[in-house]
């Protein structure tokens, strides 16, 4: 089931060009968002609604849903999904804690700069409908935004057919302290949190994962720098497991199957350098699918993303998993070569170690947000932190001898600069008598 490609006795220079590139917007996608984006701007609500019957088969007259409505929905679900949306929501907000800022303080020579991070006045969380639920990005999202001290946080979910959210979903929702659930989905939701409809006011930040097209919409309104969107990519999901002769073929074959339940446009690859390793996981990926409830999904994702990557070793294992820059990586060897790979990795979103550590560890209550990087864009970006619903605010004080200090300086390049008010800004200063 999932394309083999044969990368031992090549270069490293080599290795680039051997592998599949991943294919991100287009124009297909770029066009079609930017239409929905228009559309949003220019309409607002009326065509919110119009596109959520179009695309979600879904008659909502009323987007926001009703806060009683969200205060019982934990009484919907049952005591263990309560208790596991508890375990959860304690596990994300006591990492995130250790992530928020103390005001800093810096002083040089009469100079003090304190640091402050201010959180954004208003958030927008988006949490993905359709194919499954995921009350899991709520608390992925809205958890972290409250940890940053957000006043305001605001989730977008697409409505099912009967043009409801889920009672899952806004549970997860009533957990987190959300204050506004509305029923909007794709890039009409990503629109209406960047302009504002009627009803639905424009917020500052919007994070969360998302299809393609959820995706594009928010690298769109980035863009126009209408809001603050994280750099990273969080598109289709990806996995990459590294494994060895060590590693039990059913562990390797779920958790290569995990992420591409999520549906087509992701990735799921095995990397191995020996051949009974590949042939078993196939094997067992093979009986696994064939008794999968979303077989179809995963079915999409290998015929698109799913590989099986032959290395000459764990240092051309980690090699390869630069280059691709995964958003979850799993690391199932011998302890000597885990070492040796994760020691190399650069480049991914969240790693995972041993036979103990699936991914679906990372998705659930780790600790860190499983919205993470997609695309190859963890070569340069993170997992969604508190950084991402704050902003460093400097406040910058001097007394007189520390400008008589500095002053002569800052002339200096002022005038090489050809701006004279900002030499004269300090000149002035300094004739006034003391």
């Amino acid at each position: 089931m999932l394309t083999r490609l044969d990368l031992r006795g090549l270069a490293p220079a080599a290795l680039a060009d051997r592998l599949p590139p991943v294919a991100v917007g287009g124009a297909g996608p770029t066009d079609a968002v930017r239409a929905i984006l228009d559309d949003v701007r220019a309409h607002g609500d009326e065509a919110v609604r119009e596109l959520t019957a179009r695309f979600d088969g879904a008659q909502v007259t009323d987007t926001r849903v009703d806060p009683a409505t969200i205060a019982s929905a934990l009484d919907q679900v049952s005591d263990e999904v309560r208790a596991a949306l508890a375990a959860a929501a304690h596990g994300i907000e006591d990492f995130h804690r250790h992530q928020v800022r103390s005001p800093s303080r810096y002083c040089r020579d009469g100079i003090v700069v304190v640091g402050r991070a201010q959180p954004v006045d208003r958030a927008g969380c988006y949490v993905p409908g359709g194919r499954a639920l995921y009350p899991s990005t709520v608390l992925m999202t809205a958890i972290l935004a409250r940890v940053a001290g957000v006043p305001e946080v605001v989730l977008c979910v697409p409505p099912g057919r009967d043009g409801e959210v889920p009672a899952l979903t806004l549970a997860a929702a009533a957990v987190a302290g959300v204050s506004e659930v509305y029923r909007v989905g794709g890039a009409q939701a990503i629109a209406a949190l960047a302009y504002g409809t009627e009803s639905i006011r424009p917020v500052d930040v919007i994070v969360g994962p998302g299809n393609i097209y959820v995706a594009e919409a928010k690298r769109q309104v980035a863009g126009e720098g209408r809001v603050g969107v994280p750099s990273a990519f969080a598109g289709p999901s990806e996995v990459v497991v590294i494994a060895d002769a060590t590693a039990p073929a059913d562990l390797v074959a779920v958790d290569v199957i995990l992420q591409a339940e999520h549906g087509p446009g992701g990735r799921a690859w095995l990397v191995t350098w020996d051949e009974s390793v590949a042939a078993a996981v196939g094997a067992e990926i093979a009986e696994q699918v064939a008794a999968s409830p979303r077989r179809a999904d995963i079915e999409a994702t290998f015929s698109e993303g799913g590989l099986v990557a032959l290395v000459d070793g764990p240092e051309q294992a980690a090699a390869v998993t630069n280059l691709v820059a995964p958003e979850h990586l799993e690391v199932i060897c011998a302890e000597d070569a885990a070492e040796s790979i994760v020691g190399r990795i650069r480049h991914a979103g969240a790693v995972f170690v041993g036979p103990w550590a699936p991914a679906s560890v990372g998705d659930y209550l780790a600790g860190p947000s499983h919205v993470l990087p997609t695309a190859g864009t963890a070569r340069f970006s993170s997992a969604l932190t508190v950084a991402d619903f704050t902003k460093d605010i400097h406040v910058v004080t001097l007394d007189r001898d520390a400008l008589a200090l500095v002053g002569p300086h800052i002339a200096v390049l002022a005038d090489a600069e050809g701006l004279p008010a900002h030499a004269d800004s300090v000149r002035r200063r300094l004739r006034v008598r003391a």
